[in-house]
């Protein structure tokens, strides 16, 4: 309320950066305590480190991802040809692609995870987390062509942010629902609330990191734009294949959720709670494909 009558006087990149060193100083201290005050047993500690390195890999995903709301949206606004039959399409309307997107592909993910888990072939998290980044960055590489063309003094068609938010929906399908569902089948039982919230973290950890990369898309300076775009780049896909490198290991702890039979058939199961995470719910290897809109595993 002093704010908005004037008396005090808001930074929004203050607050911006003041939220996201609470963010990361948070999450460390979250981890150390787990690690170090947690009495984990061996098999807890590969499960959280697992969850780790999808939180990092969250965090990453969503700063990209969520150029769509400032960068993207700039792009479109002053740099995109919207002129159909002599209507100027609102800039705004692209942000309907990502839904539109999400409703065409999400039932040929969800019969795709099935299709593979009946036959002992379905990723495990770690994977889809892996390939969820490198389509992203592989979206981000047609705006690299994009941006240059713009620089170049060019305005472009729509079809470079359709194909871009077309793979941008790719990855978010194959990693956005599995989240949830991850931190419930790999957090020890007594941290599966905590862990919870650590993920909500991280979605908002990405969140302000993408604020920061936003802040340096400058209109005035149109030839630096490729090279942003080349640093989402090398930053996701980069990302993703360091994920892809240790996916096998970390896999191994993956399946130790079922194995070990931390969960009983009779545990109550914590719902996803996104739509998104209930039409695309995921499971683990050893899990019967029944269960795949389920946010919890039980031992076959």
């Amino acid at each position: 309320m002093a704010a908005v009558r004037g008396w005090v006087v808001l930074d929004a990149i203050r607050l911006r950066d003041g939220a996201t060193w609470v963010l990361v100083l948070v999450t460390i201290a979250f981890f150390a305590y787990v690690f170090i005050a947690g009495r984990l047993t061996r098999d807890e500690t590969k499960r959280v480190i697992v969850i780790l390195a999808l939180v990092l890999a969250c965090a990453m995903f969503w700063a990209g991802f969520e150029q769509a709301g400032s960068s993207l949206s700039l792009f479109a606004e002053r740099f995109t040809l919207r002129d159909v039959a002599g209507f100027e399409v609102p800039a705004a309307w692209f942000q309907s692609l990502n839904p539109a997107f999400i409703i065409l592909l999400a039932p040929v993910y969800s019969a795709l995870w099935v299709w593979l888990a009946r036959r002992n072939l379905e990723p495990g998290a770690p994977m889809k987390f892996a390939l969820g980044l490198i389509i992203l960055g592989l979206g981000f590489v047609v705006m690299i062509g994009a941006a240059a063309l713009v620089a170049s003094g060019r305005q472009v068609l729509p079809t470079w942010l359709i194909f871009t938010y077309l793979l941008h929906t790719m990855g978010e399908l194959a990693l956005s629902p599995v989240g949830l569902s991850a931190m419930t089948k790999l957090a020890p039982q007594r941290f599966v609330g905590q862990m919870m919230g650590i993920w909500f973290m991280a979605n908002s950890l990405g969140y302000v990191i993408a604020s920061s990369i936003a802040g340096t898309f400058d209109t005035g300076n149109l030839g630096a734009w490729p090279g942003l775009y080349t640093q989402i780049v090398l930053t996701t896909v980069g990302t993703g294949l360091v994920l892809l490198v240790f996916s096998r290991p970390l896999r191994s702890s993956w399946a130790a959720c079922a194995e070990g039979g931390r969960m009983s058939a009779g545990a109550p199961l914590l719902p996803q709670l996104t739509l998104r995470a209930v039409v695309l719910g995921s499971c683990c290897p050893p899990c019967s494909p029944a269960r795949t809109l389920t946010s919890a595993c039980s031992p076959a």
